[in-house]
């Protein structure tokens, strides 16, 4: 299991198939921002009750992607108001296709996020975080020619970073970051592309080495290779 796909709704039967079949519908353009839900129609296309619609809404509300008002009914909040730091929103978003400036926005993010995290983590990391960073560079080694697994493994050395970080707001991150990066090794590794293993062994020595201002640079050198494999 993908940490996207761990991240999904986390409610069953057909109260999640209610979630999931509005999240889609509002994803892929059926309703566009600022849409009215016909609720008796949709309760007939969901084949739901009032009930299970109701407790539908009120998730999706929580994530910020519907709002509900007197006289105007259910609707589609604008955009800029839903919750990208939702596990389950980013993964709407990423499964209905994500724009380029999408992932210049993440990009952004990391580069901010990362090389502190990684100075951070030369200060405070700890003989399990080490081990974690080494599990995750030898699995990168050992699986480097299945793109599959050295996309878990990728995601496994970056979420090991921000942990870490000892930081629990960066390492909070890994719902934002992990679930994108996955998506953006997967068309990195679709093609030919730097070998990043040597810059991910440079990050953790200088971890090892308690040298926050190196594992700083060595982090940001290996952004800017991500970013050069995938502008």
């Amino acid at each position: 299991m993908t940490p996207s796909e761990a991240g999904a709704y986390a409610g069953r039967g057909v109260h999640k198939t209610a979630v999931e079949a509005i999240a889609r519908r509002i994803f892929d353009g059926t309703y566009e921002e600022g849409d009215i839900l016909g609720l008796p129609q949709l309760m007939a296309d969901l084949d739901v009750s009032q009930t299970v619609l109701r407790e539908a809404i009120k998730v999706l509300t929580a994530k910020g992607l519907l709002d509900a008002r007197q006289k105007r009914g259910t609707f589609v909040r604008p955009r800029d108001d839903w919750n990208l730091l939702d596990p389950d929103v980013l993964r709407w978003k990423l499964a209905s296709g994500a724009p380029h400036d999408f992932f210049a926005d993440l990009f952004e993010l990391r580069r901010a996020v990362e090389p502190a995290s990684a100075a951070l983590a030369a200060v405070r990391r700890t003989d399990e975080d080490l081990a974690a960073l080494d599990a995750a560079l030898a699995a990168m080694a050992a699986y480097d020619n299945d793109p599959v697994l050295v996309v878990r493994a990728d995601a496994s050395f970056h979420l090991a970073l921000l942990r870490a970080s000892g930081n629990r707001f960066f390492s909070q991150l890994h719902r934002v970051i992990i679930p994108t990066l996955i998506e953006r090794d997967r068309a990195v590794h679709s093609r030919p592309h730097d070998d990043p293993l040597p810059e991910h062994a440079a990050v953790v020595e200088r971890i090892r080495d308690g040298d926050p201002d190196g594992a700083h640079e060595a982090m940001l050198r290996l952004l800017d290779m991500s970013m050069r494999d995938h502008p």
